[in-house]
C-alpha cells in the first residue's frame, strides 16, 4: 500500500486548483461522485462551499470517510 499523496488538478467555479489524495481517496471519491451522477469537479464544489476554515484536502477526506460509514444507499 502506497500512503503517498497524488496531486490532482480541480476546477471549481472556473478556478483550477490542485489537491492532493492518497490513491484510495481519489478513487472512493470518484465512485461516490458517479453513483451521485456528478463530476468530481462538481462534487468539489459542493464540499469547497461546505467546508468553512478547513483545507479542501481535508474536507475531501473527511466527505469520502462519512459517506464510507452511510454505506452505498444513503446520500449526503
Amino acid at each position: 500500500m502506497n500512503g503517498r499523496p497524488v496531486k490532482h488538478s480541480l476546477t471549481l467555479r472556473g478556478h483550477r486548483t490542485s489537491v492532493s489524495l492518497e490513491d484510495e481517496f481519489w478513487r472512493e471519491f470518484r465512485r461516490i461522485a458517479a453513483a451521485r451522477g456528478q463530476t468530481i469537479n462538481g462534487l468539489a464544489i459542493e464540499i469547497d462551499e461546505a467546508r468553512g476554515d478547513v483545507g479542501l484536502a481535508s474536507a475531501i477526506r473527511v466527505f469520502v470517510l462519512q459517506a464510507v460509514r452511510r454505506g452505498p444507499t444513503q446520500s449526503s
